[in-house]
């Protein structure tokens, strides 16, 4: 008897969270487990992509049972304007330095949105960035270079 799939949405993001979680546990396997207490490199990977793996399953299940949302118009600009802040900031970040590359990150990661209002996204970007020194200079100490001659 063939699955019929009652929420198209509902049942692509369950296979998407199993893919994910399977592929964090398949990768944390080559790395030591530990235990509860001695947690190795492996604990949190696996704990996470079983996790992940589960609310997957859970949403492909309940995807034949309720009715739910059919799969819209797939744009690339969003997840490419996403993903290209990230990489920005990773090269950025050795490059000029903590500030500009979260401001550059903030930047483009905010031009993905359906709303993009520069004054908001300009006090967000240096309110994340203030944060991000005090935390990381001051708090925890971590040699980060923040501006180009900072």
């Amino acid at each position: 008897m063939p699955m019929l799939i009652k929420a198209p949405k509902d049942f692509w993001s369950g296979m998407i969270f199993v893919a994910f979680g399977v592929g964090f546990v398949a990768v944390a396997r080559e790395y030591p487990m530990g235990s509860a207490l001695e947690m190795g490199a492996a604990y949190f990977p696996t704990l996470v992509g079983g996790l992940l793996a589960i609310m997957g399953v859970v949403l492909v299940g309940s995807s034949t049972v309720k009715a739910g949302e059919a799969i819209g118009h797939i744009g690339i600009r969003i997840p490419f304007l996403v993903v290209g802040a990230l990489v920005l900031f990773g090269y950025l970040l050795d490059w000029l330095g903590l500030i500009p590359a979260i401001i550059a990150l903030i930047f483009v990661g905010s031009a993905g949105g359906h709303e993009f209002r520069f004054w908001e996204v300009l006090i967000f970007a240096l309110v994340v960035a203030a944060m991000a020194v005090g935390i990381f200079s001051f708090v925890l100490g971590v040699p980060l270079k923040l501006g180009p001659q900072l």
